[in-house]
């Protein structure tokens, strides 16, 4: 895209969101909209980015956004936009809080980097940036690692095979617990498996959900479709503890694309967190 065309696809999150009563179902205060926006199609030669200038510009923003947030003990409500906002997010925690964990809740690992990402999407990266393997700039920008590795939980990716091929780093390499995919976690119990994390998270966590880690049979609205996800009701049940939990000071909704919603996206996301969130 270039900076005149108008929002679509994952932009229009938000507005879609805020449409379906996002705001009021999980007990939240409406703050409006950011003012940063991904453009840009081409790929930075230092970074392998696409758009690499307003991704830092995004990171910027997020960042100072959840800093003041937090420093005025509020808990941020960030929704997306893709996962590229992470690392902003949880620099902004850090800069406020100081270390925190991260249950990461996606249909991805996200350990790519500028060489191995077969995209160049920020969204790639966001888990090899936090924890400092992701491109160098973007990781200098954040001060990372953001997370230390012992405080991260991967909780439902389910791309390891095609990960491997394109030469990603793996949970193991970099000293986090491997990835619980969607069968691990039906064969623990989800919420035993959301339970188990808080354990494992720390004192403050962040805990961010891509929708892609939903299955597709339930949730199609999203630029990458999921073959082996979770349920809405699985996923609800994975999130409630982790949510609900007082170690929990952020956190984050991305890739919902209105644009790929056939009716009713909004609203199944809606009444899933307010489930979760037991408003």
């Amino acid at each position: 895209m270039t900076a005149g065309d108008a929002p679509h696809g994952c932009e229009l999150a938000p507005a879609a969101l805020r449409s379906a009563g996002l705001a009021a179902a999980v007990g939240a205060a409406d703050g409006g909209d950011l003012r940063a926006r991904i453009v840009g199609r081409e790929r930075d030669e230092a970074t392998g980015i696409l758009g690499w200038a307003s991704v830092a510009e995004v990171t910027r923003v997020v960042r100072c956004q959840v800093s003041s947030l937090l420093a005025h003990d509020k808990v941020p409500l960030l929704i997306g936009g893709c996962c590229t906002l992470l690392p902003g997010a949880l620099a902004g925690a850090r800069d406020s809080h100081g270390a925190v964990g991260l249950a990461y809740v996606d249909g991805h690992l996200d350990l790519y980097d500028g060489n191995t990402s077969p995209t160049g999407e920020a969204a790639d990266m966001p888990i090899a940036v936090v924890t400092g393997v992701g491109p160098a700039l973007w990781c200098e920008q954040v001060g990372a690692p953001l997370v230390p590795p012992e405080r991260l939980a991967l909780l439902g990716p389910s791309d390891r095979l095609e990960a491997t091929a394109f030469g990603s780093a793996l949970p193991e390499q970099l000293g986090i617990e491997p990835e619980l995919t969607p069968a691990d976690l039906r064969l623990k119990g989800a919420a035993q498996a959301g339970q188990a994390a808080c354990s494992l998270l720390g004192e403050r966590y962040w805990v961010h959900v891509d929708v892609d880690v939903l299955d597709h049979r339930e949730f199609r609205a999203t630029d990458y479709p999921n073959e082996n996800g979770l349920t809405a009701a699985e996923l609800a049940s994975l999130l409630a503890p982790l949510i609900r939990s007082p170690g929990m000071i952020g956190f984050s909704l991305a890739c919902y694309n209105p644009d790929k919603d056939p009716g009713g996206g909004a609203h199944l996301l809606t009444e899933l967190l307010r489930g979760a969130f037991g408003a």
